[in-house]
């Protein structure tokens, strides 16, 4: 439900073909297991809890199906910029908002 709310909110604020909203879940998700992370790892997060919202809500908030399916449309629409920024750049993100989570879960 949330990642419906999310990616439709951000891509209503949105033109053009980038999938913003997309990008946009798949970071968040990846900044809250980063952080479920950094709290299991700095500050004994039992594994049970990391399991449930890690697997649980944030499986369900991601989509990265959803993330290839667009960039293979964008494919098939010859926008090759848009499809190349959107694989790489969605990739990048989420590995940037993981490693922010991690950081962060390290100093609560």
């Amino acid at each position: 439900m949330l990642r419906y709310l999310v990616d439709g909110a951000v891509q209503d604020r949105t033109s053009g073909p980038f999938p913003y909203g997309t990008t946009t879940v798949n970071v968040l998700g990846s900044f809250v297991i980063g952080l479920l992370t950094g709290l299991a790892w700095y500050h004994g997060l039992g594994g049970t809890t990391k399991a449930i919202v890690g697997t649980g809500f944030c499986g369900g908030l991601t989509t990265w199906s959803t993330a290839s399916w667009e960039s293979v449309r964008l494919v098939e629409d010859r926008l090759f910029r848009h499809a190349f920024l959107a694989t790489l750049g969605s990739l990048a993100l989420a590995v940037t908002g993981a490693v922010a989570g991690i950081a962060l879960g390290a100093v609560l």
